[in-house]
């Protein structure tokens, strides 16, 4: 089993990882993921194919979600992380960090901020820490309660 101190390890491979990801190459980040049959990814940019739900489930939706996603950006700076909160045992560990970055994105020819607020839920696989779940949203500041409404 992945000592605790091991964490912070797998904790500094990300932002590294992210970096790529902003240049369009999903590869890094997939790496730390764990590619079991009950690894979760809600990305905000949406599904990668029919068929896949707001939350990809399984490796295989998990992959494909991730390299949709890495499809949308690239020329990215490098990101910063600010850990928000984090908690760490032998068995499961959690971060809540905002991830701030530039990329061009989308369609878009211009380099542009971006920030997500991001909870990730990880666990010791074969001797090292892999992310069982992320979650990625937009949201870093307090919204209205009307934004909550669906059209």
């Amino acid at each position: 089993m992945a000592a605790i101190d091991e964490f912070d390890k797998v904790l500094r491979q990300w932002p590294a990882a992210v970096d790529e990801f902003q240049k369009g190459n999903p590869t890094p980040t997939q790496e730390l993921f764990s590619h079991r049959h009950d690894v979760t990814l809600a990305n905000p940019l949406g599904p990668a194919a029919p068929g896949i739900g707001p939350v990809a489930h399984g490796w295989e939706q998990v992959s494909q979600t991730q390299e949709h996603a890495a499809s949308q950006f690239r020329d990215g700076e490098p990101v910063s992380v600010e850990i928000v909160e984090k908690y760490v045992t032998p068995e499961l560990a959690y971060i809540v960090h905002i991830e701030r970055a530039r990329a061009k994105i989308g369609g878009r020819e211009d380099v542009a901020p971006l920030a997500l607020r991001v909870t990730m839920i990880l666990r010791p696989e074969d001797g090292t820490w892999k992310i069982v779940h992320r979650h990625a949203d937009p949201i870093t500041t307090a919204q209205a309660a009307e934004s909550l409404i669906q059209n």
